[in-house]
């Protein structure tokens, strides 16, 4: 498969009309779509649905536009590490990070790193760990910030200093948000929206002890504005970590026993650094 007609294929699958992508392509019709099915042919598979005036993607053609996109970006990527101008380290740092107050720390690295090296660009990526770390195996991310607990035995890493609180995001109509903090009993009966991670489950879990097969969980969740919404809408109260977020009508209450959490910064173990990422991690090390 070619970068170039991966671009096509995924120009057909966005635009859903051969004769469009074809002028947004700068090629013919008839070229596109002898590619189209060249393509089709190599990998075995139909890919589109073809009718009168628009095309439409098989199941085939979704995963195949899923991992296209993966090689492409993939591509863009390698372009951008391999430009320098002038011996300045250039390029773009890809991180994904969870949602914590260890952000706002690395923020500040990225700030003043940028005022060393301007011509670096940082690309931010969020998400839970567990997306993270997959997209950084398939080489998708440079690094990534990650709430524990997470294995990080396939990585690198530097331990930031912030803890993260754990409490709940309630109403403040909420019987829970008079509370200076609230207990495992205070939590029964009431509808819960949980966060998706399974290891941080299993930590919460431990703290519940043996009221956690009581509970009443409303809801998932792996963005905390999300669950925000879903709060302020009454579907239930959020188990999360304090961010320091102003939500308008909402109250985090913090749990008791006090249960907290770090972060690491990580990176695979014998990677390939470029220029701009290893001056980044040196640059994070010296100044934490």
């Amino acid at each position: 498969m070619e970068l170039r007609v991966l671009n096509y294929f995924l120009t057909v699958a966005r635009e859903e009309n051969i004769t469009r992508a074809a002028q947004l392509l700068h090629v013919t019709q008839p070229t596109l779509s002898r590619q189209l099915m060249q393509l089709e042919e190599e990998l075995g598979v139909q890919l589109f649905h073809r009718g009168k005036h628009s095309v439409s993607l098989t199941e085939d053609g979704m995963l195949l536009r899923r991992r296209a996109q993966e090689l492409v970006s993939l591509s863009e990527k390698t372009k951008l590490e391999l430009q320098h101008k002038e011996e300045m380290p250039s390029g773009e740092i890809s991180i994904g990070c969870g949602e914590s107050k260890s952000m706002s720390l690395l923020s500040e690295k990225m700030v003043s790193f940028r005022q060393k090296y301007p011509l670096v660009q940082f690309s931010i990526y969020s998400a839970i760990a567990d997306d993270i770390k997959e997209r950084i195996e398939k080489g998708l991310l440079d690094m990534g910030l990650l709430v524990e607990p997470v294995d990080i035995s396939k990585y690198e890493f530097i331990r930031l200093p912030v803890k993260e609180r754990w409490g709940v995001l309630v109403r403040e109509d909420s019987p829970l948000a008079q509370k200076d903090c609230v207990t495992p009993e205070d939590l029964l009966e009431v509808p819960l929206l949980m966060v998706q991670r399974e290891q941080v489950k299993n930590e919460l879990a431990n703290w519940f002890g043996e009221t956690y097969d009581q509970l009443e969980i409303a809801a998932v969740y792996n963005l905390i504005v999300n669950a925000a919404f879903m709060v302020e809408r009454g579907l239930g109260v959020a188990i999360c970590f304090d961010l320091g977020a102003v939500f308008e009508n909402l109250r985090f209450i913090p749990l008791l026993p006090r249960m907290e959490t770090g972060s690491v910064l990580v990176w695979k173990k014998n990677q390939m650094l470029s220029a701009a990422q290893t001056l980044f991690i040196q640059h994070v090390r010296n100044t934490i």
